[in-house]
């Protein structure tokens, strides 16, 4: 059966974004053109920024959805996380804070969309 292998982001800039999720994640794109950067994750699992026609998508309803980092440790290492990215200026949403499914933070991207940390289950 197949399996979903790529995640799309819709951005503004892609090359922006790519800098910013360069930066963010401490990794290169695998493939770069002026409006579509991907990312390859693990397991053959890509992450795609595409500054593409997502206006012209026909009956595309509300896009709500979140590019999670889950972490490894203990809540100190998500705090430790959050530390690392406030000083390099990322927008918060939600200070980190403990959820049903342990300790979590929530910053954005420079076009909104929303980046959670939160531990491995």
């Amino acid at each position: 059966m197949p399996t979903p292998n790529m995640f799309i982001v819709y951005v503004t800039d892609a090359p922006a974004s790519a800098r910013f999720y360069s930066d963010l994640f401490d990794m290169a794109p695998q493939f770069e053109s002026p409006r579509f950067v991907t990312f390859e994750l693990s397991g053959g699992v890509d992450l795609a920024l595409w500054s593409g026609h997502a206006d012209q998508l026909e009956h595309a309803g509300a896009r709500t959805a979140e590019v999670c980092l889950n972490l490894p440790g203990d809540p100190a290492a998500i705090d430790r996380q959050f530390e690392q990215w406030l000083a390099r200026g990322v927008t918060v949403v939600q200070e980190p804070h403990d959820a049903v499914f342990g300790r979590t933070f929530v910053v954005e991207d420079p076009d909104g969309i929303l980046i959670r940390v939160a531990p491995i289950d």
